[in-house]
This record gives C-alpha cells, sequence and structure tokens, in this order.
C-alpha cells in the first residue's frame, strides 16, 4: 500500500522531487522576504528615531486611508 503511493506506477520520483522542490523554494522565499521586511523594519525605525517630537506625534495621528487603498489594490483585467 505504502510502495504503491510513493512509486505511483513508476512516476513516484518525479511527482515526489516536484513536491519538494516546490517546498524548498516556498521556504527559501520566505526566508528572503523574512529577512527583507526586517531589514526594512531597521531602516524605519532609524528614521523614524531621528524625527523631531512634533514630527512623531503629527506621524501617529495621521489616518490610512483603506478604501482607497483597497480600490487600488483590485486587478483590471
Amino acid at each position: 500500500m505504502i510502495n504503491e503511493i510513493l512509486l505511483m506506477n513508476g512516476y513516484g520520483v518525479y511527482v515526489w522531487s516536484s513536491f519538494v522542490f516546490t517546498l524548498s523554494i516556498f521556504g527559501i522565499l520566505y526566508s528572503v522576504i523574512k529577512l527583507q521586511l526586517a531589514k526594512e523594519q531597521k531602516k524605519f525605525e532609524m528614521k523614524f528615531r531621528n524625527l523631531a517630537s512634533e514630527k512623531i506625534e503629527f506621524a501617529k495621528k495621521q489616518e490610512t486611508f483603506r478604501e482607497i487603498l483597497a480600490n487600488t489594490s483590485v486587478s483590471k483585467i
């Protein structure tokens, strides 16, 4: 039973190798994106620390216009 699933009538090598390849690429992409996010967060924190206190208070009071962002992100295909 398990051998039939692993072998898949001779195509198991191709199926399982592509499955492992896909999962490894997803893992690599996840780690790269996670590293880039950490890098950008550090840059943002360094830039935000250098702002004057008045600008910090103004930045905290700003609102994000979610309706505009939601309307612009819709695909127009």
